[in-house]
């Protein structure tokens, strides 16, 4: 099944907001009902596709044959060559809220050309040959769960929209080196599916899980919300397989190496920019036999930042670890599904405390976490308050639909730093956003967690609520993004912990990473496809 179009995942799950979120979205926020309905599928103008009958004859013929079992069908490869204006529409930019609130007013300005479906490395390489003698670019796409403008050139050109669905398959699984090799179209269910069925996990839960792929992961170095029992993603990769204009790629020959730079780690996180990954093997782990979330209360962010930082550093640590502070606790934003319903959320801040394992290593690190929880001031609220966000938790992109839905602006972004600047890069951020939305008549609900923890630092997840404004709301909240951005640079944050860099964060990653940093990124783009038809204009700025 394919996502919603103008929104997030499966339609049956899109629920309207209740009355009384409604009237509270206006007498506190401004926020007035949406002038005009969004358009509906079949009200969508496509433009004719430019491609060229020479360029689709060398597409369908990089497409033709069969891969190990997986045929072409009796139009050979043109049936993997799809320009209808449907399939085109689904594969029109991602999930951000500027995109969502584009594609609702029937904004396709950056749809592509034609939609590729490769089924084999050796296909992908066969299209990336071609594109590149035609001139086309070529955007990779896993399950469209972006939210930082990665599906699109960040420079209007003619481009194809490479879907790796059909590349879907666990190729190898070793159980005496628990390690897996898979596609990279797989998505997270149907890998956690595959692996289940061999007795193991990859214990990799973001948000988007259900709807990205394997491949998706590894290009935007995504972390899950387990991440501090599994660690991120990048963390569990030990080999890849790129496809690029110039040929292979590989890397990963063991789990670790002192054979010069780890060209894994140029790889992860590079965006569909230097090439196509089209294999990924994972270290994997024993599917737990127990899991457990429960909900402890401090009375302030500060404090709960400090017993986070306590059981981060010096243990035991919780498999999942995430702090609401005030205002997010207070609104319920950990339980998305229940906002509205009039249940009573608890004063102070919630954090939630996940574990996974053996019973016997389950039942000592809750234990231990416990006594740390209690002598930094936390109050023990029961599992349920764990229940219910692990059963939320993957809800709240529907939320946000519902809230635009509704004519509100509700957007989200996120950044890391070490423990000791966590309190200087919270304020700052929801100090640039409070201030820059309400100085254009919007003042907004400005919410946070802590959703990742590290030894030496963690992430803070913003969530945004407000009124559209009067004018352009992609443009209002672009000057609201803005404004954070800078905000994060200046406290010493990095631009992205785990959404990706895209388009949207392009220009501050550069000046993160500085102009030696990006001339040696340029370099390796350079060499590895020396047309520039990979995702021009992501991660680094078009030439």
């Amino acid at each position: 099944m394919d996502m919603l179009w103008s929104g997030w995942g499966d339609p049956a799950r899109a629920k309207p907001l209740p009355d009384t979120v409604i009237g509270l979205l206006r007498d506190t926020l401004g926020v007035k009902p949406r002038p005009n309905a969004p358009v509906a599928l079949g009200e969508v103008t496509v433009p004719e596709t430019r491609l060229e009958p020479a360029a689709r004859r060398a597409l369908a013929a990089a497409l033709d044959g069969s891969d190990e079992g997986t045929g072409s069908g009796a139009d050979g490869g043109e049936g993997h060559v799809r320009t209808d204006p449907e399939t085109r529409i689904r594969h029109t930019r991602g999930k951000s809220t500027p995109d969502l609130l584009r594609i609702r007013d029937g904004d396709v300005t950056d749809v592509p050309e034609a939609v590729l479906y490769p089924a084999s490395h050796d296909q992908v390489l066969a299209v990336l040959r071609a594109c590149a003698e035609h001139g086309l670019a070529v955007v990779p796409f896993g399950g469209g769960t972006s939210v930082v403008g990665g599906l699109a050139p960040g420079r209007p050109r003619p481009f194809v929209a490479l879907d790796l669905r059909r590349m879907d398959r666990l190729l190898a699984l070793d159980p005496v080196s628990r390690t897996a090799t898979l596609q990279p179209g797989l998505r997270a269910p149907q890998a956690e599916a595959l692996l289940g069925a061999h007795g193991f996990t990859l214990g990799h839960f973001p948000q988007s899980y259900e709807w990205a792929t394997i491949g998706g992961f590894a290009a935007t170095r995504s972390s899950g919300q387990a991440s501090a029992g599994y660690g991120r993603f990048d963390e569990m990769v030990l080999a890849l397989t790129l496809a690029t204009p110039e040929g292979t790629l590989d890397t990963g020959r063991a789990p670790r190496s002192a054979a010069g730079p780890d060209l894994r780690q140029l790889v992860l996180g590079s965006e569909g920019a230097f090439g196509v990954i089209t294999s990924v093997t994972v270290r994997i782990r024993p599917v737990p036999r127990t899991r457990v979330h429960e909900g402890w209360r401090f009375d302030s962010f500060e404090q709960g930042v400090a017993a986070l930082r306590r059981l981060a550093q010096d243990g035991p640590r919780p498999t999942v670890l995430r702090l609401s502070d005030e205002t997010e606790t207070l609104i319920g934003l950990a339980q998305p599904e229940a906002i509205g319903s009039g249940t009573a959320q608890p004063a102070g801040c919630t954090a939630v405390a996940g574990y996974e394992g053996t019973e016997e290593d389950t039942a000592y690190r809750r234990q231990g976490a416990a006594a740390v929880l209690r002598a930094c001031g936390g109050t023990p609220l029961g599992e349920e308050p764990g229940r219910n966000w692990a059963h939320g938790r993957f809800s709240a992109p529907y939320l946000r639909d519902s809230l635009l839905d509704a004519g509100a602006l509700a957007e989200t972004l996120e950044t890391a730093t070490f423990w000791s600047r966590v309190p200087e890069l919270y304020t700052a951020v929801r100090d640039a956003l409070t201030v820059t939305l309400t100085r254009a008549g919007t003042p907004p609900l400005v919410m946070c967690h802590i959703s990742h923890i590290y030894e030496n630092g963690a992430s803070l997840y913003f969530t945004v609520v407000s009124a559209q404004g009067d004018g352009d709301p992609v443009a209002h909240w672009t000057r609201a993004k803005h404004a954070a951005n800078e905000a994060i640079l200046a406290a010493g944050g990095t631009i992205t912990h785990h959404h990706a860099v895209g388009t949207d964060h392009r220009d501050w990653y550069v000046r993160e990473i500085g102009p030696l940093g990006t001339d040696a990124l340029r370099a390796v783009k350079q060499r590895l496809d020396p047309a520039g038809i990979l995702s021009p204009g992501v991660l680094l700025p078009a030439d």
